[in-house]
């Protein structure tokens, strides 16, 4: 059949006719207005652009440009000052103190206790042996040598005692923050309304830095084990209900159906189906939360807690990098070896797991022969004989590269010419930049930039964040404190992406990069801070070195996973068009990594901001000197309002990073 095209059909289908004269202007520009507004980006730079050519000459004109109106601070000094005085004048009579936290703190110290007898008794072969043993039962030989070779170091080191204090106080603050986030992780796993009103509260505990609620802690509890387990819980809770809320709520919805089918009670479905679903969840749950108690092992020595963490801490105060590392090195393996151990259990493998319950009671017996032998060879202790003395070497390593590198090297200078020029050309600039920006014009750029990349409730959140700010008071010291965790955060993604390259093109450069950044995470900062203060002078330079040596491996991490995950097709695509090695990285893996490349920014600020109090030791000022200070001085007001500032800051700072799934839609 022939379809004939009549006049008529020809007329229908004819594109419009141009104006007279023949100019099609007005058409294309009606097309390309069309096409802007079609475009949820655009949409919103157009309507931002008019709400500051609106907004801008009102606010101007009715507040100026100055910095935080004084007018609209809320001084909370008064109200926690008497909080302080009522606290300390009633904590020896007040019944809340004798009967209730005088139990919970009289119960820690006698876990701890019972904790570090029974690895006392059991002496450095049981542990080392137990610990091996352990090891390779649940992830097989090559951990379990890791370990055996771990336990040896803390013992050459001449670090057996602190370092099973240490592991003592960490069995019983693990053990506590796995009961505590698996509660508060169950009981928003299975309630939509826990879960919602529950994630602020795990935010404020993960983001408040540990040094503000040392201060309320001590008050309560002393100087001791007892506060230095419970802050480690604050902290370290968090990952495990995370992870055990998105256990729970991710289970198979057809799974849960058919256990409901048999007759299943709600109890039933939990035990039977929910929590077995989410083992692997629950397990990583458990990692998490063991590193983060480590990383709190030198931040609990400043309240009192004994271990590898007081080594580190006093070694801070005589600024001996050797005998901070001879410390820091324990923390690292046990870090390491947890670690391993706990991966290896979370991903299911069933590397060296033979003989089920047989083989635990293989292990349990093995452990006890031996303690039972070097008990009976009277080698409970590690001998004095078998240690190695580094601090003496590092020390004099450490003059060699201050006598060589602080005073300037030929053509480049030296480590105090590069901190003054960063302070002078960098830090001072972006933070008198930050400073003269109106503080309503401030307000107006964060929710132009949550807005752009979120959601209206994005940029809702990150303005009431910033607003939190100058109410509390610290308008100018947190504007301090973000002009320093900018230009950190620039030098971290420079130096991350720099890296990741390698590492993400070749197997090799990974496995070589690897145990450094495994370090850099787990050494704690005190430890590179003490080097890094010698080689800088003592300022803002050092706290952003400290802050970038802690971010940098998890940068270089999140972005090699992304450029490796790249689609091979694409990239096979790019190479047979004659793409070049550079152009393949810039046209599609990078652009496919996108998600991973906005993640990795995200944990950099994030990560950052964790070390702006260890920078306010080292002259860093702002919001971590005066957290510090308020510990110091027992002054609750500055400590806690400065730590609810940094965690606005930090608030703001995720809302800015961090990209909301089905933001264009919603802000359209």
């Amino acid at each position: 059949m022939s379809i004939t095209t009549t006049p008529a059909d020809t007329a229908v289908s004819a594109p419009p006719a141009a104006p007279a004269g023949g100019d099609t202007a007005p058409v294309r520009q009606d097309e390309r207005l069309r096409a802007l507004t079609r475009n949820p980006v655009a949409r919103k730079l157009l309507v931002l652009a008019v709400a500051a050519a609106v907004l801008v000459p009102v606010a101007a004109a009715t507040w100026g440009s100055g910095s935080w109106p004084h007018a609209l601070t809320v001084d909370l000094t008064g109200p926690l000052g008497r909080a302080n005085d009522w606290i300390i004048d009633n904590r020896d009579s007040h019944w809340l103190f004798l009967y209730f936290f005088g139990y919970i703190s009289g119960g820690i110290i006698d876990a701890v206790h019972a904790v570090y007898t029974l690895l006392l008794a059991l002496g450095w072969a049981g542990v080392a042996a137990g610990a091996t043993l352990l090891a390779w039962r649940v992830a097989g030989v090559r951990v379990a040598v890791t370990t055996l070779v771990s336990f040896a170091v803390c013992g050459l080191l001449g670090m057996w005692v602190p370092t099973m204090r240490t592991l003592a106080l960490m069995v019983v603050a693990v053990a506590a923050s796995v009961v505590v986030g698996a509660l508060l992780g169950l009981a928003a796993g299975l309630s939509d309304r826990t879960f919602r009103a529950l994630r602020p509260v795990l935010d404020t505990m993960q983001a408040l830095p540990a040094f503000a609620y040392l201060m309320p802690v001590v008050l309560i509890f002393g100087i001791g084990v007892a506060p230095a387990v419970l802050a480690t819980v604050v902290y370290a809770a968090p990952p495990m209900a995370r992870l055990t809320a998105l256990g729970l709520r991710s289970t198979d919805k057809g799974v849960l159906e058919a256990v409901e089918s048999l007759g299943a009670t709600g109890r039933q479905r939990l035990l039977t189906a929910r929590l077995p679903l989410a083992r692997r969840e629950l397990l990583l749950g458990v990692n998490q939360t063991i590193m983060m108690a480590l990383s709190m092992a030198v931040i609990a020595s400043v309240i009192g807690a004994d271990g590898l963490g007081d080594r580190v801490y006093q070694a801070l105060s005589t600024v001996d990098v050797g005998s901070a590392l001879a410390a820091g090195i324990p923390i690292v393996l046990l870090a390491i070896v947890m670690d391993r151990t706990t991966a290896a259990a979370g991903a299911g493998g069933d590397t060296g797991r033979t003989g089920g319950r047989t083989a635990w009671l293989l292990v349990a017996a093995a452990t006890a022969a031996v303690a039972l032998a070097g008990r009976a060879l009277s080698a409970l202790n590690w001998p004095d004989g078998w240690n190695v003395a580094i601090a003496g070497p590092v020390n004099d390593a450490k003059d060699w590269m201050v006598d060589h590198l602080y005073s300037g090297l030929p053509g480049v200078g030296g480590t105090a010419d590069w901190a003054a020029h960063y302070t002078g050309w960098v830090l001072d600039p972006l933070r008198g930049g930050l400073q003269a920006l109106p503080w309503w014009g401030a307000l107006l750029l964060v929710a132009a930039l949550a807005w752009l990349i979120g959601t209206w409730r994005t940029a809702l959140t990150a303005v009431l964040a910033l607003a939190t700010i100058g109410v509390l008071g610290r308008w100018d010291s947190s504007l301090d404190t973000l002009s320093q965790v900018l230009a950190a955060v620039a030098v971290t993604l420079v130096l991350g992406f720099a890296i990741a390259v390698p590492a993400a093109r070749s197997a090799r450069a990974e496995r070589l990069l690897r145990p450094v950044l495994d370090v850099c995470q787990t050494m704690p900062q005190f430890v590179y801070l003490i080097p890094v203060v010698a080689l800088f002078g003592v300022g803002r330079a050092p706290a952003a070195a400290a802050a970038i040596v802690y971010a940098l491996p998890a940068v270089v991490r999140i972005t090699s996973q992304g450029l490796r995950q790249a689609d091979p097709a694409a990239l096979e695509s790019a190479r047979s068009l004659g793409a070049t090695s550079g152009q393949q990285l810039r046209q599609v893996q990078f652009p496919l990594a996108r998600p991973e490349l906005l993640l990795a920014v995200n944990q950099a600020v994030v990560l950052v901001l964790s070390v702006v109090i260890i920078g306010g030791l080292v002259g860093g000022g702002a919001l971590g000197y005066e957290v510090v200070f308020g510990l110091a001085q027992g002054d609750l007001a500055t400590g806690l309002v400065a730590g609810a500032a940094i965690v606005c800051l930090g608030l703001m700072l995720d809302r800015v990073t961090q990209p909301t799934k089905g933001g264009a839609r919603d802000g359209s």
